[in-house]
């Protein structure tokens, strides 16, 4: 608890030295759980969420471990995660966007050595790493996912979809598109403007090109529209061309294991980034509203997804509520619900482990949010993007901005028990910044 940062990080390790020392501790006897050395290994841990999830199991007692790829240290070299104080240990793979094998060895090797009885994974990268190792891992530590057929229902908007259709659920008009020759068909039946989704979010490169993640995009004109798709099929995979909807952004979360819900949570969405369908940077905790928290549950009850899932919603200008997605791992708004009373992570963990899964009835309602850097980026969008649907005019936007200064509210990082984050968090938005400037002047001249 009390060791600093260089302490802490662990780089990659020759192969041989790890094989050795598993052997010894298998020689020794430990080889079975005893060995373990960490109650959870935290992936993802430059993202937000993966902060909440290990200062809220540290705050239990727990060992907690987080883990980073150096291909994004590359980019982000100031982990947040990594200065907690809850953070027992800083693990950097490799990257595995290229070849997944040196992230897999790596990985396996971790937990030869070093062991962990719970993975829990935060972002669409590594959650296609842990599908498609999944068997491999199993045999060293338990993973916090669902099965994979409930994954593969969750993950492929398209298959979502469907799956609501015929529970009857809203779903926005929309078809498959698979190519940029299908546009203008697909115009003509959805209109202007729409929303261009990849059918799934992260998509594995062909012929040695690099994994990619892959995000919506609002087209407001058939060109835009036929270079969104060419843009997201590059890579393989179909695209869904769909309405665009204006109204409010609800998402409602869930812990269901075991055929019960032991936690249900909802949040709506004031600002996001990018402003459409991206992160919530702006949320509030709400009560779960009666249709949406309906829908949801039949949702994952349907596609037996077990564990954590939020699943989104977007209203249409009357109110009607229409499914956007469902998100099966720990989601970036995920401390909203956290600091209401619900402890996603925490409860995540005990399913994963197979403990007593704790039940919450009731949690606090009308809690704001506050991602700053994300919030900054959207309000600059507002100003670079004006008058695209969608986005709030810029004077609104920079009103709203300041204004929200003045309103209670938790910041994203902001801890007065684990304080080091924030500044760790700041100094990589000012490294990033700089680079950011630096390139740019370097064009420049």
């Amino acid at each position: 608890m009390g060791k600093s940062l260089d302490d802490k990080i662990s780089t990659p390790r020759n192969p041989g030295e790890v094989d050795d020392m598993a052997a010894a501790q298998a020689s020794a006897g430990q080889e079975d759980q005893g060995a373990v050395t960490y109650d959870a290994l935290v992936l993802d841990a430059n993202l937000r969420q993966s902060l909440v999830t290990v200062r809220s199991l540290g705050r239990r007692g727990l060992r907690v471990a987080a883990l980073e790829t150096a291909d994004i240290l590359k980019r982000s070299p100031y982990v947040p995660t990594f200065s907690s104080r809850w953070c027992r240990r800083a693990f950097i793979a490799p990257g595995y966007e290229q070849d997944t094998e040196p992230y897999l060895d790596y990985l396996k090797q971790l937990l030869a050595s070093d062991g962990a009885h719970v993975l829990i994974t935060s972002s669409d990268g590594t959650l296609a790493v842990l599908r498609r190792h999944r068997a491999e891992i199993e045999r060293s530590a338990r993973i916090a996912l669902a099965k994979e057929t409930a994954l593969e229902a969750a993950i492929n908007k398209d298959m979502t979809l469907e799956i609501a259709r015929r529970l009857g659920i809203g779903i926005p008009r929309g078809v498959v598109v698979r190519a940029a020759g299908e546009v203008a068909e697909a115009v003509r039946e959805i209109g202007l403007p729409a929303v261009v989704k990849p059918a799934e979010s992260w998509l594995w490169g062909e012929g040695g090109q690099p994994g990619v993640r892959l995000i919506c995009q609002l087209v407001t004109t058939a060109e835009e529209a036929r270079m969104a798709v060419e843009e997201l099929t590059q890579y393989g995979g179909a695209t869904i061309f769909q309405q665009f909807l204006t109204g409010r952004r609800e998402a409602v979360s869930l812990l269901y294991a075991n055929g019960e819900i032991y936690a249900r949570f909802a949040q709506w969405a004031k600002r996001t980034q990018p402003p459409l369908g991206g992160t919530s940077v702006y949320r509030q905790s709400i009560a779960v509203p009666e249709d949406v928290g309906e829908s949801a549950e039949r949702l994952v009850r349907e596609i037996e997804l077990e564990g954590y899932a939020e699943i989104e919603f977007r209203r249409d200008s009357d109110g009607a509520p229409y499914l956007m997605e469902i998100n099966p791992r720990l989601s970036a708004s995920i401390e909203v619900a956290v600091r209401a009373g619900v402890d996603f992570p925490y409860l995540l963990y005990q399913w994963a482990s197979g403990e007593r899964i704790d039940r919450v009835e009731h949690y606090r309602t009308g809690g704001w949010m506050r991602y700053l850097e994300g919030d900054m980026l959207t309000t600059a969008q507002a100003i670079t993007r004006r008058g695209r649907p969608g986005v709030t005019p810029p004077a609104q936007a920079i009103a709203e901005f300041v204004g929200a200064f003045f309103v209670p509210a938790g910041y994203d990082y902001v801890d007065k028990k684990d304080p080091l984050p924030m500044w760790t968090a700041t100094r990589d938005f000012a490294y990033r910044a700089w680079q950011k400037w630096a390139k740019r002047e370097g064009t420049k001249n």
